[in-house]
This record gives C-alpha cells, sequence and structure tokens, in this order.
C-alpha cells in the first residue's frame, strides 16, 4: 500500500513539474517542456518526411534502386561516386554558407523549413517515372540525375537537422536528456513505419517491387512533412555567443583552423572506417525477403517492430549511460559488444529467429553509439569555440571532404564482393542458398574488422564531460566580459557567468581528495562532484588569470609591442625572429606557452612580410568596411537574394583576404589588448551581480 501511495505521489509530483516548467525552463537550464514536446513533434515528422528519400541510396542493398529498378552494385557504386566528385564544391558552399548567411530564422532552422517540401516532391517523381520502359542506360542516367538533384536538397536538410540538435542547449546533460525524451517519442515513427510498410508490401506487390514506393511510402511522406512544418515553428538554437555581428568567416581560414582541433581528427578518421563496419546491415532484410523463397517476407514489419523496440530503451537509458560511463567509455564499450555480436553472427547467421536476437541485442547496444555520435561532434565545436575564439560549424564541412575522397575507393569495396559472389542487375540469385550464404559470411568478417578499426581511435579521445563543461564556463565567462563592454549584457547572462567564476574560485588550488573506503554513498557523490569542480576550476581560473600569469605578461607586452608599429609595419626579420623564437627554452610550463606564442606570432609575421613583398607596399589599402557593413547587414527573403549577397561577399572577401593576412600581426595584438582590457572590468561586474542580487 505504501509502495502504492509513493508512485503514486512520484506522479503527482512530476505532473507538477511539467505544469511549472511547461513554458518556462527550470531555473541553470535552457528548455522548456512545451519546446521538447516540440522538438520530439518535428523529429516524428522528419522521420517520416524522409521516409521515401532516405529508402533512395545507390547501393545494391536498396530495394528501390537495386532489386526494383534493376541497376548493377559496380554500376551504382560508380554512379555514387560521381555524383560524390560533382557534389565537393557543392558541399564546400554548403558548409561556407551555414556560418554566413543572412538568412532570418536562425543559422540551421531557415534551411529545414525551406527544404522539406522540395525533397517530398522529388522524392515522389523519383519513384513514379517510368522505369519499365527505359533501356539499362537510360534508366541509370535518369536515376543518377534524379538522385544527384534530391541529394542536394536532402543535404541540407539532414546537415542542418543534425547541427539544430547540437546547438537547443550549451549543458551538454540537458542536450543528453532533451535529445532522449525525444528520440523515445519521435522513435514512434520509424516504429509504426516499419511495421506497416513491409506488412502491406508482403500482402501486395513486395519490397522489391517499385509500386511500394510509389502507393505506400508517400502516404507517410505526406503527412510527415505537415507533422514537421508545424513543429519546427515552436522550437529555437541556442549558441554562446556575444551579441556583436559575427564577421564573415572565410573559408581557408577557418579550414587551417579547424585542422588543429585534434577531436575533429578522431572522431573522422572513426567515420573513414564506418563503411566497413557497415556491412552487415543487409543481412536481416535481405533474410526475409529471399530467405525460405521469401515466404516470411510480410513478417518483416513485425521483426522490424520487435527490433526496434531495443532502440527504446537505449535512448531512455542513454543519459544515465553517459553520465555514470562518460561519451568515451560508453562509445568503446558499444563498439567492443558489437564486434563479439558480430562474431555470433557469423555462426548463427542461417537461423532467421536467431538473427532477429542478435539484431535486438545489437540495435539496443548501436542506438548508444548513435546518440553519443551527435554528442561527441557538439562537445568537439564547443571546444574549438573555446580553443580558438571562434565559433565554427558548418565550415567543419569542407576539411571532411577528405572522407568523401577517401569514400571513392572504400567504396567500392562491397559492389565488388556483391558481384564476385554472383550479384549483378537480376536480384533473383539471392534466393540461391548457396550465393546468398556465402556472401552473408564475407559480409560478418568485413563488418567485424570494422567494428574494430572504428572503435580505435576512440582510444585517444579525451574530451570528458568535465572539460567540455568547464570549456562552456569559459565561453560564458568571455561573452559577459565582451557583451559588458558592448553595453548589451543582461543581468542574467551576469548572474550565470559570475555563480561560475565563484565557484572557480572557491575550488582553484585545493587538492582533490580521496575518498575513505569507509565512507557512505552520499560521500563519495560529494567528494567526487568536489574533485570534478576542482578540475574545472584549474580550466576555468587558468582563463581568467591568462594575462596575470608569466606567459600572459610576456604575450601582453609582445602584443602591445605589435600593436604600436601599425598596421602596414613590414616584419622583414621574420624570419631571425622565428629563429629566436624556436630557440627560447622550454623546460616549464610557462616557458613552453612563451615559446608557442613566439613561434605562432613570428610564423604570422613571416606571412605579412612575404604577402607585402608579393604586392608591394603601395598597392595595399584597407578595404572600405562601409561595404562590408551594408552587405552583411542586408536581409534575404529569398534563396536567390541569399545567393546574391553571397556573392557580392565573395567578392568583398576577395580584396580583404591579402589584407587581413598582411595585417594580422596587427590585429591579432588589438584583439589580445581589447580581451585583456575586458578583463580588468570584474570588479564592476562584481559590484553589478551584488546589487542585482540584493534587489532581487
Amino acid at each position: 500500500m505504501e509502495e502504492k501511495t509513493g508512485i503514486i505521489s512520484k506522479a503527482k509530483g512530476a505532473i507538477r513539474n511539467v505544469k511549472e516548467y511547461w513554458n518556462v525552463p527550470p531555473k541553470g537550464r535552457y528548455i522548456s517542456y512545451k519546446e521538447t514536446a516540440a522538438l520530439s513533434g518535428a523529429g516524428f515528422g522528419v522521420n517520416w518526411a524522409m521516409l521515401l528519400a532516405s529508402n533512395i541510396s545507390l547501393s545494391a542493398g536498396n530495394f528501390l534502386v537495386g532489386a526494383s529498378i534493376g541497376l548493377r552494385p559496380m554500376d551504382l557504386q560508380i554512379m555514387l561516386t560521381v555524383a560524390n566528385i560533382i557534389g565537393i564544391p557543392i558541399g564546400i558552399f554548403r558548409s561556407w554558407y551555414y556560418d554566413n548567411h543572412h538568412i532570418p530564422g536562425g543559422k540551421f532552422l531557415p534551411f529545414i523549413k525551406r527544404t522539406g517540401f522540395p525533397i517530398v516532391l522529388m522524392s515522389m517523381i523519383f519513384a513514379w517515372l517510368p522505369y519499365e520502359y527505359f533501356s539499362y542506360n537510360t534508366k541509370a542516367v535518369v536515376v543518377w540525375l534524379m538522385f544527384f538533384i534530391l541529394s542536394q536538397f536532402q543535404n541540407f536538410y539532414n546537415e542542418s537537422y543534425t547541427y539544430f540538435q547540437q546547438i537547443i542547449s550549451p549543458d551538454a546533460q540537458e542536450r543528453a536528456n532533451v535529445m532522449s525524451i525525444s528520440q523515445v517519442i519521435y522513435s514512434l515513427a520509424p516504429t509504426i513505419s516499419n511495421l506497416i510498410i513491409p506488412m502491406i508490401a508482403g500482402w501486395t506487390w513486395g519490397l522489391d517491387n517499385i509500386w511500394t514506393y510509389r502507393v505506400i511510402y508517400p502516404f507517410f511522406t505526406i503527412i510527415g512533412f505537415v507533422i514537421s512544418t508545424i513543429f519546427f515553428r515552436q522550437v529555437k538554437e541556442r549558441l554562446i555567443l556575444p551579441k556583436k555581428k559575427p564577421e564573415p568567416v572565410r573559408l581557408l581560414d577557418a579550414i587551417r583552423e579547424v585542422a588543429k582541433n585534434k577531436y575533429y581528427w578522431i572522431i573522422h578518421a572513426a567515420a573513414w572506417v564506418v563503411f566497413l563496419e557497415s556491412g552487415y546491415g543487409i543481412i536481416l532484410s535481405w533474410s526475409f525477403v529471399y530467405a525460405y523463397n521469401g515466404e516470411y517476407q510480410s513478417y518483416l514489419g513485425i521483426a522490424n517492430t520487435v527490433i526496434g523496440n531495443a532502440a527504446l530503451w537505449s535512448m531512455l537509458l542513454a543519459p544515465l549511460a553517459i553520465k555514470i560511463m562518460g561519451k568515451r567509455n560508453l562509445l568503446i564499450t558499444a563498439n567492443s559488444i558489437n564486434i563479439v555480436v558480430l562474431v555470433i553472427l557469423y555462426f548463427t547467421y542461417k537461423n532467421l529467429i536467431l538473427i532477429c536476437v542478435l539484431w535486438y541485442f545489437n540495435t539496443f547496444i548501436n542506438t548508444f553509439w548513435n546518440i553519443v555520435q551527435h554528442q561527441i561532434s557538439a562537445d568537439m565545436r564547443d571546444y574549438h569555440q573555446w580553443k580558438t575564439g571562434v565559433r565554427v560549424d558548418g565550415l567543419f564541412g569542407p576539411l571532411g571532404m577528405i572522407g568523401t575522397v577517401i569514400g571513392f575507393f572504400t567504396g567500392m569495396v562491397y559492389p565488388a564482393i556483391y558481384e564476385k559472389m554472383g550479384l549483378l542487375e537480376d536480384y533473383s540469385v539471392l534466393y540461391d542458398d548457396t550465393i546468398r550464404n556465402g556472401l552473408f559470411e564475407v559480409l560478418i568478417i568485413c563488418s567485424a574488422v570494422g567494428a574494430f578499426l572504428n572503435l580505435l581511435p576512440y582510444c585517444f579521445y579525451d574530451l570528458t564531460e568535465n572539460k567540455h563543461r568547464a570549456y562552456v564556463g569559459v565561453l560564458k565567462i568571455r561573452a559577459m566580459f565582451e557583451n559588458y563592454s558592448l553595453g548589451v549584457l543582461e543581468n542574467e547572462e551576469l548572474a550565470d557567468a559570475m555563480e561560475i567564476i565563484h565557484e572557480a574560485k572557491e575550488n582553484f588550488g585545493k587538492e582533490k581528495v580521496r575518498a575513505d573506503k569507509t565512507a557512505s554513498k552520499e560521500e563519495k557523490k560529494a567528494i567526487k562532484e568536489t574533485n570534478l569542480a576542482i578540475e574545472r576550476a584549474a580550466i576555468i581560473m587558468q582563463d581568467l588569470n591568462k594575462f596575470s600569469g608569466e606567459a600572459g605578461i610576456a604575450r601582453l607586452a609582445q602584443a602591445k609591442a605589435d600593436y604600436a608599429k601599425g598596421a602596414l609595419y613590414f616584419y622583414e626579420n621574420a624570419e631571425e625572429e622565428m629563429k629566436k623564437a624556436k630557440s627560447l627554452p622550454k623546460s616549464t610550463e610557462a616557458e613552453k606557452e612563451i615559446r608557442s606564442d613566439a613561434i605562432k606570432n613570428a610564423r604570422t609575421k613571416k606571412e605579412s612580410a612575404s604577402l607585402i613583398r608579393k604586392y608591394g607596399i603601395d598597392n595595399i589599402e584597407a578595404p572600405d568596411e562601409a561595404v562590408k557593413e551594408e552587405i552583411i547587414n542586408r536581409e534575404s527573403h529569398s534563396f536567390i537574394e541569399s545567393m546574391k549577397i553571397k556573392r557580392e561577399l565573395n567578392e568583398w572577401l576577395k580584396k580583404v583576404s591579402v589584407y587581413e593576412r598582411i595585417v594580422k600581426p596587427y590585429t591579432d595584438a588589438k584583439n589580445l589588448i581589447e580581451q585583456a582590457e575586458n578583463y580588468t572590468h570584474y570588479e564592476e561586474l562584481e559590484e553589478r551581480y551584488c546589487s542585482v542580487g540584493t534587489n532581487q
């Protein structure tokens, strides 16, 4: 009876909590329950809106393009490679455009709202083209052309949706919690469609017949588009940035900075081998459609529904798992378990029931992987902003084109295996147990090797949740100082940043405590929190005190000397300055930091001097800032207008590129001096904070 009363009490408390924070988030959080619900609804709509489009791919495992239309695996891979090559410059533009567009409504939401309808329309046109009357070559050309056009809209939509999820909150744990809740809700979309579509297809045309994609899929796609359109109006983005208008980001500058981000390389090194791990993915659907002469095809929907249920538990447990294990350890554990599952699958793939059991467990494990991947990518971007002072999102993309180039070669692996094992344009050969089973064994072995290779890079990933929390704290503090200097600091921002500073000051310099074996669970938890706060304090206070330490004093003195020389000073002795910088001592941490700063400064001066020699000092003049201001402040209300703005801004950036690299020693010095000046206002901010707290 008491247990029942306790459950009822907790339920009532949860309802009160939802009511209280339905429109306004709890203190210290960013997202209300209403917005969480809207995000969930939007995700549900996205799943269905993209349903038909996501079933169009240039791969042999794709029932629509492969089995239904009947294109050979290697031909499909060549078509995909050509599409990717042509898509490289478009992808570079897309990445640049995310960080430099001036479309009202946010950084990523405008693209989500504008590209949904073209995707829905084009995917239906794709399915309804009369491939039955085309020759093989005509089919290949038409499929490629339609796929290429559709994929450009899809890339904008999918990337925008992914990036948007990463900036719904600057708090990593809240982001994980909200995404877990919303994923549980919007996972109902694939649960429903994965149950109904294969079932209806099994009773009618079959999954390898094009009429399934002409009649059944569009029903879900249209409904999903309507739902997503409604709910995306009720969510917003959150970036920790000063309120001044951000400067346009040059593509090459962004690539140079991104290339220095070690976590970027770790994440992408893992992504470059993930193609190998994915090979086993077609075994479940092909087993239902082609094994036992296809008599169990109609049961694929039921299997998908039951197996999809495994993801629900992962989504619910993900925030807790991340909190207990950390993202890195969770990723490594999930991939290690996946390797074991693949080994077991190798010996059991002929049994349909055992395949389903293993797939259920594998889905449970892989869902953790998928959730954490998004979280790690978001953390990496916050780290980059802390490290460089520049917020970059879309411009991580161009460097990622390395993976696209690698994919030109790795993408040939599985099509070559398919054709070597006897799968050409006639997919009915998969009804042959010998051909199908031999193919499955090779795919499983390759996938297990890929899973191991995918695991290795994350052994070097050391961006912990606590470090990330400290970096975000530093970003808030920097934004506070800069917004104060601009006269736009709000009391809520002030309170948030000052609380972070006070906690850091309280814990800075303390020794970490080791929990006694006899300590209670609560005491151990308190000790752990204290130790984490001490770790954060070191990072936060290092940033606050960066101009008072030995290295900071040297850095500021050099900046003042460079600033005094003026913008167009000719550093003709930059080569000697570089040699002098490299000869500096590096015994202590302060000496290492001073030496690193000196080398970086000398490198900038060498480039400046080289450009002055190339263009001549008399031919160098400052670009007209008024032109830039007019362009970046101009609002666009259509894609054509935004393209015009982009073209004009590019022309201006071409003129300014050389000038900015020449004056970089001066502008770097100026920015450092201004930041040091901002930090001197701490006492004023402290007084204002106390005054605000007293009046509340």
